[in-house]
């Protein structure tokens, strides 16, 4: 098996269940509901607590902050301890600046240990698209392939990376500074369920309806576009459902989509993972995305 470790920043959303089973290390971002006290989310604070916050509390918006440099370098001492290579992935720079903070932690950690390798990568997604890109590593890693050539092969399927999804209302994208203040003021004053898809690390207008379960059906026809487009079959990529505050909501949101990709033919069982803080402060308690991202190269 391949020497090295999988370390990802907290916008990786995967289950604690599945990061202890698959060996992967997370560095969480933090969240404040005060503007003054930071806590780490699934370590202070969980996300199923922090949801009900924002349903509890409307109109108040929390915001969420990188993990500093001696968070990640701390992440990457650990590895050296065990005698492993490190390979940090990190939410899209286009968002954040965590990217930025990984690489300096990288560049102490490599002044300590020059016989130790480093790579941290953008993942230029977020979210449950970077938890399915991060078990891509995993593959990559457990079939035994190189540090080098896990790298390369990771860095080859970004570009397919896509996030099709919808929020409640616009109102936390526009006090996140993500939408122009006056879209979102229409779009409170109407009712507007926006369509967003998440590409090349930015987010870009889909479409608007003005009910949710529009809005679900059209991220559904979004998908089978995309889809369409890019993949000859459903062997070729993997996809997954992000949810807020309502589970429930996430499974229709689920059965959706899949009929809506039966319809082309791919049968797909879809896992549901709950978006995190670090992007929810910017969607509020309801958003709902698809994320695809096709499966590296194994061969």
């Amino acid at each position: 098996m391949a020497k090295y470790r999988i370390i990802s920043d907290g916008s990786c959303d995967l289950p604690e269940e599945i990061c202890r089973e698959r060996d992967i290390h997370v560095v969480p971002f933090y969240v404040t509901m005060d503007d003054t006290n930071y806590i780490r989310e699934n370590v202070d604070i969980s996300k199923a607590d922090f949801y009900k916050w924002m349903v509890e509390h409307p109109g108040q918006f929390p915001k969420s902050s990188m993990p500093p440099t001696s968070d990640f370098l701390a992440a990457f001492e650990e590895a050296a301890k065990a005698g492993e290579d490190v390979i940090c992935l990190t939410i899209t720079r286009k968002f954040s600046s965590c990217y930025d903070v990984a690489r300096a932690a990288r560049d102490l950690f490599l002044e300590e240990h020059p016989d130790r390798k480093c790579a941290v990568i953008d993942s230029t997604v977020d979210t449950v698209l970077q938890g399915l890109v991060v078990l891509e590593l995993c593959k990559l890693r457990d079939a035994g392939f190189d540090f080098e050539v896990s790298v390369k092969r990771l860095t080859d399927i970004l570009p397919s990376g896509r996030i099709l999804f919808t929020v409640g209302n616009l109102d936390y994208l526009r006090a996140g500074g993500r939408i122009g203040k006056l879209t979102g003021m229409a779009g409170a004053l109407l009712g507007i369920r926006p369509l967003i898809t998440l590409k090349e690390g930015e987010i870009f207008p889909s479409g608007i309806t003005r009910s949710r379960k529009k809005s679900m059906d059209m991220v559904g026809k979004l998908v089978t576009k995309y889809v369409t487009a890019t993949f000859q079959s459903p062997d070729e990529y993997v996809a997954c459902i992000g949810y807020g505050y309502d589970y429930a909501e996430g499974e229709v949101f689920r059965d959706v989509i899949r009929e809506h990709l039966r319809s082309i033919g791919h049968d797909q069982p879809l896992d549901i993972y709950h978006i995190g803080a670090a992007i929810s402060v910017h969607t509020g308690p309801y958003p709902l995305g698809f994320g695809i991202v096709r499966k590296a190269d194994l061969s």
